[in-house]
């Protein structure tokens, strides 16, 4: 009887070992591996997560580490957060201080890690950038040194989306052809308009504006709960009444006070505009993804600005 307990014993040892070796294995070969096991992947908030889920396909099991509708900025970590990140496959994120939370995590993680500001040859933009990507640097920017908005440019994103699946060792092209294929359909739809200056509540945009030849007149900088200055609020009235605006655009997570004040001021209305920094959960329930709300965004853009339509 000892003995066979110690033999059964000895086996399962064995077979825990044998088991630990696989996994280790499994996990070295990385995502690109030829295994029938899928992929998990941490995306660090919602564009990533879209351009996770797009381009692994029935292979990548994908978790928002941000929660739907909740702004990204402000990304507090909960243990199970926390626990993901480390064992995850892949963290697809943003650095630069986008999510400085997240990046101390990451410390900690044997997974793979894909900064998408590290994309080859991707053009960033400063927040003292100037002329159609905003007037001035303002005093909140915090530590980011860089707009981390690329997304709103489709053709930026799909530089992006190339990145991911050639650091994944995935085929990315189906999903770089659909957003070349929108940056198309918003160059088209912007290409006619009585106004290209474009009022927003915050600096979220300076990548749809250098990309479409559109001026950004943002009422504070890069973080959206900053308080502005009453010479901001002075400045873009003067120049929402110059440029005789019609709209004065906020966003989705961000109060519309601001933009109110302004269109009362100088008689114009309010629209949304979505940075796309997170889609509530009865929107995703819905079906509505990425391509979507760039669609809309286009809509209201062209409602705004008098642009022409087909």
């Amino acid at each position: 009887m000892i003995m066979r307990i110690v033999v059964i014993s000895g086996l399962l040892s064995a077979a825990l070992i044998a088991v630990g070796c696989a996994d280790s294995g499994e996990r070295s070969r990385g995502a690109g591996a030829s295994s029938g096991d899928r992929v998990t992947v941490v995306a660090s908030f919602y564009p990533l997560a879209w351009l996770a889920e797009r381009t692994g396909g029935k292979r990548v099991d994908v978790r928002n580490l941000t929660p739907a509708g909740a702004e990204p900025h402000d990304l507090e970590l909960t243990p199970r957060d926390i626990a993901e990140l480390q064992s995850a496959d892949v963290v697809i994120y943003m650095g630069r201080g986008f999510q400085p939370a997240l990046e101390d995590a990451l410390k900690d993680s044997d997974a793979q890690q894909i900064d998408v500001l590290e994309t080859p040859s991707l053009s960033l933009i400063t927040p003292a950038a100037g002329g159609k990507v905003g007037e001035q640097q303002h005093a909140d920017e915090g530590e980011l040194d860089i707009d981390p908005h690329v997304w709103l440019d489709p053709n930026r994103f799909a530089a992006i989306a190339d990145y991911v699946a050639q650091k994944l060792r995935w085929e990315g092209g189906e999903v770089s052809g659909e957003l070349k294929s929108l940056d198309g359909e918003v160059r088209a739809g912007l290409a006619e308009c009585e106004r290209r200056e474009l009022f927003t509540s915050h600096a979220a945009f300076g990548y749809l504006a250098d990309r479409y030849d559109l001026d950004q007149v943002a009422i504070t900088g890069l973080s959206p709960e900053a308080e502005p200055l009453p010479r901001d609020l002075e400045r873009v009235g003067d120049r929402a009444r110059t440029a005789g605006a019609t709209t004065i655009f906020f966003e989705t997570l961000v109060s519309p006070k601001l933009s109110e004040q302004i269109a009362d001021e100088v008689g114009a209305q309010t629209a949304v505009l979505d940075p796309l920094e997170g889609i509530a959960q009865d929107r995703l329930a819905a079906g509505v993804d990425y391509l979507a709300v760039m669609r809309e965004n286009l809509a209201a853009l062209q409602k705004g600005l008098g642009c022409a339509t087909s």
